[in-house]
């Protein structure tokens, strides 16, 4: 008999920038200034500035990941994602942006949980110190399209 395993894993990161403009980086569109094949495929989007409720997938190794922004409030630099993997996982994936000393805190969280035998492997693949290295890719891909300090002193 199948059991579902679940899993909920939250980190925080510093990104150089003040928060409304790191928080671009976290919206359908800004993630493909970061995501290498990050290539989102809409089938609704109500607007550039009312993400909520926007549908679209993504396609990873040949494997099709659907997403609905559930909520999207640009004033307090938050978004909540529902993804789905057909026949392997399912997730809710929050993001928020706030003000610290230099940039902005930036915490993701990823609750998920497997639909199949493959998708509990992967909800476990997560588990430990996965997530928190996952996230600090995050952050080392926006830093990487920054200009260095130097080059604006």
């Amino acid at each position: 008999m199948f059991i579902p395993e679940h899993d909920d894993q939250k980190h925080s990161i510093h990104i150089a920038l003040p928060p409304d403009r790191c928080f671009e980086f976290f919206t359908p569109e800004g993630e493909r200034q970061w995501v290498t094949d990050w290539a989102p495929v809409y089938y609704h989007q109500p607007s550039q500035d009312k993400l909520e409720g926007s549908v679209f997938s993504t396609s990873h190794d040949c494997v099709t990941t659907w997403w609905t922004v559930v909520a999207h409030d640009p004033q307090l630099l938050t978004v909540r994602y529902s993804r789905l993997t057909p026949g392997s996982r399912a997730a809710i994936v929050d993001v928020c942006c706030e003000a610290d000393a230099g940039g902005s805190k930036v915490t993701v969280r990823y609750r998920q949980v497997g639909l199949d035998e493959g998708g509990n492997g992967l909800v476990r693949k997560m588990n430990g110190a996965a997530f928190p290295a996952m996230i600090e890719d995050w952050k080392a891909r926006i830093s990487a399209l920054l200009p260095s300090p130097a080059a604006t002193a």
